[in-house]
């Protein structure tokens, strides 16, 4: 099928006011907080004291990192801590799953460092027969109650390649029957399928969802507004980290890099604050859009596009920014929006059209597609409606995007958003710009010996 018929104008649709309508409702605090009362509640008709389900994946990397809070977490709040042992999660869940676990090792280091946690700076992919192992450690340390004593301790074997210590403590569990390790899998995956997610190195609070360590802070706010801090006055344990510019004295600043999709809600969430950042430090911001995931042949499955829209709203909200009237720009949205970008750039109009472009179809609930929409949004970046037809007729965009693709695949990362700067590792994440701008002040005093983090070799 002609890709010029996929840019022709569509009119305003009843699709694009029931999809707005329906985003904004399912992202209110409002509902959000019936939700919360509601299954608060139902726990407390059921006489259960308040329970954190974890869910921890054996060769995650994020998961070594949250099952090392465990403790403190047990510790600072008055809940119970209910651990499952899960498989890692479906190919479609998991896109470009090499990349991902090559990326989780080294975003895990950095993170580890920053949050005064371990992980081996130089850690290796474990191979399926160390991992089978640390899964019978677990599985036994789960029957037996002794969970967040003993992770920690084996993940750092699995991290970082012990394979003696490994070995040794899988040979003290070797009671277990493998048959029934594989039971404690599929009983923790079934679990999770149950309350809605698909990931490892996930809590569960009460209908809720956080991602690791990156979201336990949300945790920790919800578990102190229920009134379960035993430390009120005293700071979260895993606050959200966030850049603090200070530009340093030094050489030129370098380009930054960011790889972005139309259709990336964590997209709109981190363009406005690294235009902000790059400013900060006199920076100049190179854009590198890229086609969505599901236009570029990855699946996104509805689990994981749910929850993705309910973790940026906590963000957003965080952040000071609109989020939840949302129009998807999947299909025609994105390429009128990527063809009217590859004209806006040259003309010094591309961040602004950006910028607007994803806070129109996330926060805004104006559709792309339609040309009411595009044309609104191109004209308040300073685009006349000439240059946006113009743009519209011109497929070149097409190459533009397709050489930035194959650029993030050679950066080792496959989704949006993704940045990096003067050539060093890329990032992937809206909660990674404390990384970026520990880079761009690396490579701003290269002669102080400065280490991101601390990390060096």
């Amino acid at each position: 099928m002609s890709s010029t018929r996929h840019l022709e104008a569509r009119p305003l649709s009843l699709r694009t006011v029931l999809m707005r309508g329906v985003t904004a409702a399912l992202t209110s605090p409002a509902r959000r907080k019936l939700a919360r009362d509601l299954a608060a509640m139902r726990a407390k008709l059921r006489g259960e004291k308040p329970t954190v389900r974890y869910f921890h994946q054996a060769d995650d990397p994020y998961s070594h990192l949250a099952a090392q809070m465990l403790p403190r977490l047990r510790a600072r709040y008055d809940v119970e801590i209910a651990a499952w042992l899960v498989p890692p999660p479906q190919d479609s869940a998991a896109p470009d799953r090499e990349r991902l676990r090559d990326y989780g090792l080294r975003d895990a280091a950095r993170l580890a460092c920053a949050r005064g946690l371990g992980f081996p700076a130089k850690a290796a992919l474990p191979d399926p027969e160390a991992v089978r192992r640390l899964e019978v450690v677990l599985a036994d340390a789960l029957e037996r109650g002794r969970f967040e004593e003993v992770a920690s301790a084996a993940g750092a074997a699995l991290w970082s390649g012990d394979a003696r210590t490994l070995a040794g403590m899988a040979a003290w569990a070797s009671g277990q029957d493998p048959r029934q390790v594989d039971d404690i899998l599929i009983a923790g995956q079934m679990q999770r399928v149950r309350l809605g997610h698909y990931l490892g190195g996930m809590f569960h609070f009460e209908d809720e969802w956080f991602w690791g360590v990156d979201r336990l802070g949300w945790l920790e706010r919800r578990l102190a507004d229920r009134g379960l801090d035993r430390e009120a006055a005293a700071p979260p344990l895993a606050p959200a980290l966030e850049p603090t510019p200070s530009p340093p004295l030094g050489l030129a600043a370098p380009t930054i890099e960011l790889w972005f999709s139309f259709r990336s809600p964590y997209s709109w969430l981190v363009l406005p604050r690294i235009r902000q950042l790059a400013q900060a430090y006199g920076a100049k911001l190179e854009l590198r859009p890229i086609l969505p995931m599901v236009m570029r042949g990855l699946a996104v499955p509805r689990v994981k596009t749910l929850y993705i829209a309910l973790d940026c709203k906590r963000e957003a909200e965080r952040l000071g920014l609109r989020f939840g009237k949302i129009v998807d720009p999947v299909g025609a949205g994105a390429e009128r929006a990527l063809a009217v970008l590859h004209h806006a750039i040259p003309l010094g109009l591309g961040e602004d059209f950006a910028e607007l472009g994803l806070k129109a179809a996330f926060a805004d609930g104006i559709a792309l597609a339609e040309d009411a929409g595009l044309h609104a949004v191109a004209r308040r970046a300073g685009l006349t409606d000439a240059q946006v037809s113009a743009a519209l007729a011109d497929e070149s965009w097409r190459d533009r995007v397709e050489t930035n693709r194959a650029a993030l695949l050679d950066a080792g990362l496959w989704g949006a958003p993704s940045f990096r700067v003067s050539g060093q590792p890329a990032h992937w994440g809206q909660d990674r710009l404390w990384m970026l701008e520990d880079d761009i002040r690396a490579a701003m005093e290269p002669m102080r010996g400065y280490a991101p983090n601390g990390l060096s070799g």
